[in-house]
């Protein structure tokens, strides 16, 4: 059964298109794109994400991370 999103594509789409558009006006290539947005997912796991559950959650982001790299 398809897992059903509580934001909107709308939503969803509309941020993602403004955070590569500004990796893209500054100029970043892939590298300095993945070091970027590897510390911002490092940041929202540290700052919203309580320390008990923070390896587990990154744990289960990696692995649907490479599920979606695998699919592709």
């Amino acid at each position: 059964m398809p897992q059903q999103s509580r934001y909107t594509n709308d939503e969803f789409e509309a941020l993602m298109n403004k955070v590569i558009l500004t990796l893209e006006e500054g100029g970043a290539n892939r590298d300095l794109s993945l070091m970027v947005l590897g510390n911002v997912i490092t940041h929202i796991l540290n700052t919203q994400v309580s320390p008990e559950n923070r390896e587990a959650m990154a744990t289960q982001f990696a692995d649907v991370l490479k599920k979606s790299v695998k699919n592709s």
